[in-house]
This record gives C-alpha cells, structure tokens and sequence, in this order.
C-alpha cells in the first residue's frame, strides 16, 4: 500500500511521503488563491474550492480563510456554511451534512498518533474519519476529535472540545463536550 492508501485505511503511514508532501502543497496554492479572492466573488470561490474539496454541495459557503490538509477528503454538504477560520485537517474523510453550520475558528481533526511515545517518535500518524451530521450547528472555536460523529441536528456549544459521539438532536458542551439536553 502507499502511505496514501494507508492514511485513508486508518493504518499507520508516515506524512513525510513526497506524494501526500505534493497534495498538501497543492492544497496550500488553492486557499491562497482562495483567501486572495475578492468577497463579491463568489463565483471564483466556488470554482477554486470545487478544484479543492472532494464534493462542494450546490449553494454551500465558505468564508475565508480556509484551512485544509489536503482538500480532496473534505466533503459539504448543500447550503451548509463555514464561518471564517475553520481547520479541517483532512487526513481522513471529513463529511460536513447539508445545512450543518460550523462558527468561526471551528477545528476537526482527523489526523492521530500513537500514544506510545517510542512509537510516536518514528514517525507515523493515523487518521479517524469525522461526520457532522445535516443540520448540525458547531459553536465557534469547537474542537472536534478523530473518529468523532456528531448527529443530524445536534448542537454543540462554542468552544466545546469533543472527544466522543454526539447524539442526533441534543445540545452538548464543555470540554470534555457533554450532553446537556435532549432536542424535542
């Protein structure tokens, strides 16, 4: 397997590969032309970030800037919206669900280590897929851990750091995020 095939398989794989150097590259150039766009142009945002992201649903937005590992991995749904300063590392899948909504400064990570300090010092990372479910509303500044899932509607408070699931239709918050209450 290349590291490609082994980062997207949840194995160990080491970043430093040059094929996935060249992609986070790539995706550097693109949110600089990105952040570099005029805010009326919307037409030009939408085509460098269709160029970028692995699907970009019909009347979706994203306020720059932007930050993404790679890009290809990162899925949005229709009409959902990011606010300026989101980082989406990308080494795994990240699917955003239709009109889900996710504040400023809002960070998913998908990207992992082993916690073996030994181990960790070789080299090799792993990476969790993240969903956010549709109509889903992440606070500003949220962090959302590898391997999470936060359910269709759920609501998660600013600045939250979620480390494990979210239930469809709750509001949840704190660090550790924490289910607060359930949504009728």
């Amino acid at each position: 397997m290349t590291e490609r095939e082994k980062m997207l398989a949840g194995e160990p794989y080491l970043a430093t590969d040059p094929e996935l150097v060249r992609a986070r590259s790539f995706a550097r150039r693109a949110l600089r032309r990105f952040a570099a766009t005029a805010p009326d142009d919307v037409v030009g945002r939408e085509a460098i970030l269709r160029e970028l992201l692995g699907s970009f649903g019909p009347a979706a937005y994203v306020e720059p800037p932007l930050f993404v590992d790679y890009g290809a991995h990162l899925h949005v749904g229709a009409r959902a919206y990011l606010n300026t300063g989101c980082v989406l590392l990308d080494c795994a899948r990240i699917d955003v669900g239709a009109d889900a909504l996710l504040g400023p400064g809002v960070h998913v990570y998908t990207a992992t280590h082993p916690i073996d300090p030994e181990e960790s010092a070789r080299g090799p990372e792993l990476a969790r897929p993240v969903r956010i479910g549709a109509k889903a509303w992440i606070g500003g500044s949220a962090v959302i851990l590898p391997g999470v899932t936060i359910g269709e509607g759920a609501t998660v408070g600013a600045g939250s750091v979620v480390t494990r699931d979210v239930p469809a239709r709750c509001v949840a918050a704190g660090n550790p995020c924490r289910v607060i209450r359930a949504l009728p």
